[in-house]
């Protein structure tokens, strides 16, 4: 395919071939190739592939790397379904109970509300996500499953990697490392962990049973983190201890965790420099929270950043709409940033930041000012969107979108295709 006349973030227009999946050539826009008779319409965008002469004009639209969702739990998603007041109360165990008492009564079944879900965000143009599928006592394996026949009905648009993600905690409730234990062995690829000091009270039992069911099941591991302050650093501090002594770097990662900037700058520094030493990754969903850690600090230490919506108009939150440059917006609002070159940073974390997350081998950034992902060999996961600019891409969030993932046109003005 030919990707003709697209800005990549943003600069001066360019033709771009893609081969095998991958990007082959970039070039400058050849304006005077294969012209149009005055009046013809675009060649349109084909499921599945590119227009009628295996071109695909992009109308001098910018030319970005595709969204990646780090971050979401589609298993408890209502997007699409009658708006719902909000039901939950203070607190992570409360809203825990307050999910389990609601979630079976959607108004659709939960596989057909959890697949709209993903095809809403991959038409939005996110072709990487990384979903929380929660088990327990209570649902068993049944959330999972649904999470995980969603990643299978889109394997052709996206890239999904489910987390069995233990909601309610590990020590409260018997059987419940049983049906996380099931659910790895069943294929998730990420086993999850939450607030080990505040929901468990055992942080050392908690984090040993997610750590050892890692390393039995050869997966990597991702942990929720909304616990304050001095608890939230202690509870950080045995995640690092235990990703040192089983070699698990670059195979961790801290969601949340928004208060481990407020105890003091010693603090921060000492974190960030743990993080960048152990490869250990955050993914944020943009809380309008004080006490974070600061995102430049992080880039400039080499700390991957992923982004993710978290829950989507559910139980927990009447937030959320499929629209992760929506998210991007979010970040870069709630972190007080105005330049062009801090809010592109959040655009970069939305996209190459959570890819770098899912995997090892996509690029890396390499600072506030690296804008990665669109050079020749790099994977043709992209999202062409109308803006003057990245950072009015990001103000605008326009509809005007087409998605490719794998070098193939999945989606095309918000719908998916193929």
């Amino acid at each position: 395919m030919l990707i003709r006349n697209v800005r990549p973030w943003g600069s001066a227009a360019a033709d771009v071939r893609i081969d095998g999946g991958r990007i082959a050539e970039v070039l400058p826009h050849d304006g005077a190739a294969r012209p149009r008779p005055a009046g013809a319409p675009d060649s349109p965008a084909r499921p599945g592939g590119e227009g009628r002469d295996g071109e695909l004009d992009g109308r001098g639209r910018l030319l970005l790397p595709a969204f990646s969702d780090v971050h979401v739990h589609l298993d408890s998603t209502r997007i699409g379904l009658p708006f719902r007041p909000h039901t939950g109360g203070p607190g992570v165990w409360t809203m825990v109970m307050n999910d389990r008492a609601n979630w079976r009564d959607a108004e659709v079944p939960l596989a057909e509300r959890v697949a709209g879900t993903l095809e809403r965000m991959i038409a939005h143009g996110t072709t990487r996500v990384r979903s929380f599928a929660q088990v327990d006592v209570d649902c068993g394996l049944e959330r999972f499953e649904a999470v995980m026949a969603a990643k299978e009905r889109f394997a052709g648009h996206a890239d999904v990697q489910v987390i069995a993600f233990p909601q309610a905690g590990l020590l409260r409730e018997a059987g419940s490392v049983e049906v996380l234990d099931a659910a790895l062995a069943a294929g998730a690829d990420v086993v999850g962990g939450i607030d080990p000091c505040e929901l468990d009270r055992d942080p050392a039992r908690h984090l040993d049973l997610v750590f050892g069911l890692a390393e039995k099941h050869g997966v990597a591991v991702d942990i929720h983190l909304h616990e304050p302050g001095e608890l939230a650093v202690f509870s950080t501090e045995l995640v690092m201890e235990r990703t040192r002594a089983l070699g698990m770097q670059g195979r961790v990662t801290m969601s949340h965790a928004y208060s481990l900037g407020s105890v003091s700058d010693a603090t921060s520094r000492r974190l960030i420099d743990g993080f960048a030493e152990l490869d250990i990754a955050l993914a944020t969903v943009a809380p309008a929270a004080s006490g974070q850690l600061s995102l430049v600090d992080l880039a400039e230490a080499g700390v991957r950043v992923g982004l993710g919506e978290d829950g989507q108009r559910d139980y927990w939150s009447p937030y959320g709409n499929c629209d992760l440059l929506d998210r991007t917006w979010q970040l870069a609002f709630t972190r007080g940033f105005r330049r062009d070159e801090l809010i592109e940073h959040c655009l970069a974390i939305a996209t190459m930041g959570g890819a770098s997350i899912m995997d090892a081998g996509s690029p890396r950034l390499a600072g506030v000012g690296d804008r990665p992902g669109l050079a020749v060999g790099d994977r043709a996961d992209l999202v062409l969107v109308d803006g003057e600019t990245p950072t009015s891409a990001v103000m605008d969030r326009g509809s005007d979108r087409t998605v490719l993932h794998d070098g193939r046109v999945v989606a095309d003005g918000l719908r998916v295709v193929g």
